[in-house]
């Protein structure tokens, strides 16, 4: 018998049995379908962090007080040890750069932002270096950035977020426009590019003023960030390396005592999402596909009954001259075939359900194509698995007992 011969009679069979073979699918159909869905979830947040949180600009890191923190007793620690960034260290880093194409201050609090009678809490104010623009995520959308002149100058004009322009001019045009940031008067001179939320936190409320002005109003004490801009996406290392040395050495810190200061990159911030959630990923994976076997097993139990009801037709193409592996290819096709189209089935339902995840409750997803080939590849992978006892057991049945059964 030829492979498309055993294929055509598989079909054949599950065609007249309908309803029991969708029965007999629903197992592989959820087991894939969830699996799936586990993925296209883990897939998209991985993907979500190193867009909306990874990202921290064209061949940039971070320089602040304390890094990255994964507990409290090291957040305490830290907090005693590291000293407060300043603005005389981006001086030093800027001084003889070699790996270290530019470098810009950033330093942040929470505060009140009014216009006329609208006021606006909770929202971010920065003093920020001019250049910062030039290696950050940021784009202007409308107007224009700040200028080192009015760093220099400690102008009181501002660059506002998408919200700021939004919630308190609406359709109308804030540039120049005077608003109160924490009582004091500044003039927008541009408005941000939507950037949007991340993980359901707006990322458009924030208010940028001159470094400069920042200082005067709240004062130099506070520790500044520090975002650095390698001279090429192969010199990151060696510029950290840079970074590190000139803050070391203008802090006296010894060769073999760690660095009282942090840097933040994006490698370590997808390290530590690896960290929190490499695991949890692995269990729900494993966890889901639990259900694969049970599908395997419900196809097993289907195809044992469908040799036992069938066993007169057994004998009957064994007497006209089907040989054992013809027996064993046939049933073998309908439980591969069986798998694959729940495997099929199981996707495409996935895909449905990883929409809808993102439309009602607006969860990153993302459907890995490589994963909905494995899918298809374990799915049928399984029927063939499972369907090998029932096949066995059918390819050895005596055609005379066989004809013999009612």
């Amino acid at each position: 018998m030829k492979f498309v011969e055993a294929v055509r009679l598989a079909l054949s069979t599950i065609a007249a049995h309908k309803l029991r073979s969708f029965l007999t699918l629903i197992g592989i159909i959820f087991g894939v379908a969830t699996v799936i869905a586990v993925v296209s979830l883990i897939e998209g947040f991985n993907k979500y962090v190193d867009e909306k949180i990874a990202d921290l600009g064209s061949n940039a890191f971070v320089v602040n007080k304390l890094g990255i923190v994964t507990s409290f007793q090291e957040y305490i620690e830290r907090s005693k040890r590291n000293k407060d960034i300043k603005l005389d260290d981006l001086r030093a880093i800027l001084e003889h750069p070699t790996y270290v194409r530019d470098a810009a201050a950033i330093g942040r609090r929470s505060g009140e932002v009014k216009y006329d009678t609208k006021t606006l809490t909770d929202f971010s104010i920065r003093g920020v270096s001019d250049n910062l623009i030039d290696f950050d995520t940021m784009k202007v959308g409308q107007g224009r950035y700040l200028s080192r002149e009015e760093v220099l100058h400690s102008n009181y004009n501002c660059f506002v977020g998408y919200n700021v322009a939004d919630q308190l001019f609406g359709s109308v045009d804030p540039i120049g426009r005077e608003i109160k940031v924490e009582g004091l008067p500044f003039r927008i001179i541009g408005v941000a590019e939507q950037i949007g939320t991340v993980f359901g936190n707006p990322q458009d409320n924030f208010v940028l003023m001159p470094i400069t002005t920042y200082q005067k109003i709240y004062g130099s004490r506070d520790s500044i960030s520090i975002k650095v801009e390698a001279v090429g996406p192969d010199q990151i290392d060696q510029a950290q390396d840079e970074v590190r040395l000139v803050l070391r050495t203008r802090r006296h810190v010894k060769y073999d005592d760690p660095d009282n200061f942090g840097i933040v990159t994006s490698d370590a911030i997808n390290h530590l999402r690896e960290q929190v959630f490499g695991t949890i990923s692995i269990v729900a994976v494993g966890v889901t596909s639990i259900s694969l076997v049970v599908g395997g097993i419900v196809i097993m139990n289907m195809m044992l009954v469908s040799v036992t009801e069938r066993t007169r037709e057994i004998g009957i193409r064994k007497s006209l001259g089907a040989r054992r592996r013809d027996i064993l290819k046939q049933f073998l096709a309908e439980s591969t075939f069986l798998s694959f189209a729940g495997g099929a089935i199981g996707v495409l339902a996935a895909f449905g359900l990883g929409k809808l995840m993102h439309a009602l409750f607006s969860l990153p997803v993302s459907l890995p194509i490589i994963w909905s080939i494995v899918a298809l590849t374990v799915s049928a992978s399984i029927g063939l698995f499972f369907g090998i006892y029932p096949a066995w057991k059918a390819a050895k049945l005596d055609p005379i007992e066989a004809l013999r059964s009612d």
